[in-house]
């Protein structure tokens, strides 16, 4: 190769003499029947057709032109330097943390960008703005999916410091159909506990119906599990698994970390786009992201994430067993004390006089502490009173209620 005197040869220049050295070398090779046409095409990188072009113009002119008129052109549908500028401007100073996917679908949403997602990714590495990512990913076994939406749901919950503008974490938790990967259920809580599960799969049955089964971890909230690590004892039910029992939900506990993969990588896309979305849009308290999340995020990201459930039938059914309130909550017996008084953790419930019997001494009754902590006080099926999470009554008017 003859470099120009009193300089350096471009880029494009030196591009254009390796490949015609290239094409020179796999070209004697051809015409010496070492190599078949394919062969030749397939070293070079090109298809047959641009092989034989190739081939015909070598023999006409030697490459005396230029070995491929693309080199050192600009690209048709080049972006300009001011589109270049105001993307990278704009990840910059608004969208710095976002992944190249998500800043790319804002982009493309919000502020109009018509180039494709490699094209962003390129520009962002070129610019420094993020680093070259590595090629492929882990190795993963794949685990089918059940077949149709409802038939299993994955409950479970992730602490990380959702809301930044915080200086400590929340908990999110999750409930995801297995079939779909649909979110149908998501909030924040301060710890996540019992009422979070019962509140997780209340809303699912509203929402969409009542449901076969569910997966969950082995956390003390969801089973009892006599030695740590070992099998959970599905005779000695938790509050929860009592609620899920009395709804004809199957239980199904998880027994190792790889068993709960899906939702496993569900949270970390959660972890990496949530917290900057709330960042972005000003949220600083709990309840302001509920809203988000209820209103914007999880529609929009069950839009993008859920896939099409092999079977387009349903195994969801409508919820018509009365007021889900009354079965998701914490059912504990206590015994009527001689002042018709109640105690419980703490507190002491009064019965309030009623026309049903002149007195509720050592009868055996049900107190039930609902999310959020109200309470409600039954012998058999009939309400003897609604108190407060302080244990004011909240009203004295006896309602005869399924249980």
């Amino acid at each position: 190769m003859v470099f120009p005197k009193g300089g350096i040869m471009k880029k494009t220049r030196i591009n254009e003499e390796v490949l015609k050295m290239r094409f020179d070398d796999i070209y004697g090779r051809y015409k010496g029947k070492q190599i078949r046409t394919d062969e030749a095409a397939e070293l070079l990188g090109i298809s047959v057709r641009t092989f034989y072009r190739k081939r015909e113009r070598f023999d006409e002119e030697g490459f005396d032109g230029r070995f491929d008129y693309r080199l050192g052109k600009p690209a048709i549908n080049r972006a300009e330097d001011s589109e270049v500028q105001k993307m990278t401007r704009l990840y910059e100073e608004r969208y710095r943390g976002f992944n190249v996917k998500h800043f790319h679908e804002y982009a493309q949403r919000e502020h109009g960008l018509k180039y494709g997602y490699t094209w962003a990714k390129n520009t962002l590495e070129k610019a420094g703005l993020i680093r070259k990512g590595k090629r492929g990913g882990d190795h993963r076994l794949r685990r089918e999916r059940r077949p149709m939406a409802g038939m299993m749901l994955h409950q479970d919950g992730s602490t990380h410091r959702w809301i930044t503008a915080l200086d400590y974490n929340l908990d999110l938790i999750i409930t995801m159909d297995d079939a779909t990967s649909d979110i149908t259920s998501g909030f924040l809580v301060l710890q996540e506990g019992t009422d979070s599960s019962f509140q997780g799969v209340k809303e699912t049955i509203e929402e969409h119906g009542l449901f076969c089964s569910l997966y969950t971890d082995r956390g003390s909230h969801y089973w009892t599990t006599p030695e740590a690590g070992g099998k959970v004892d599905k005779h000695h039910l938790t509050q929860f698994g009592r609620g899920l029992k009395q709804l004809g939900i199957q239980h199904i506990a998880a027994y190792s970390p790889q068993a709960r993969g899906r939702s496993e990588r569900m949270f970390l896309t959660l972890q990496d786009r949530l917290p900057k979305e709330l960042e972005l849009n000003g949220i600083t308290t709990m309840e302001a992201a509920n809203d988000y999340l209820k209103k914007v995020y999880l529609p929009r990201h069950n839009q993008q994430f859920s896939v099409k459930a092999k079977i387009e039938k349903s195994a969801y059914i409508p919820w018509i067993g009365g007021d889900l309130n009354e079965i998701l909550c914490h059912q504990e017996e206590r015994v009527v004390q001689n002042d018709n008084t109640v105690s419980y953790e703490g507190l002491r419930l009064q019965i309030p006089r009623d026309d049903f019997r002149y007195h509720y001494v050592r009868t055996t009754v049900q107190v039930r502490r609902y999310i959020g902590g109200d309470l409600g006080l039954f012998f058999g099926n009939r309400c003897l009173g609604y108190y407060d999470a302080q244990g004011h009554l909240k009203n004295e008017k006896m309602e005869l209620k399924a249980a």
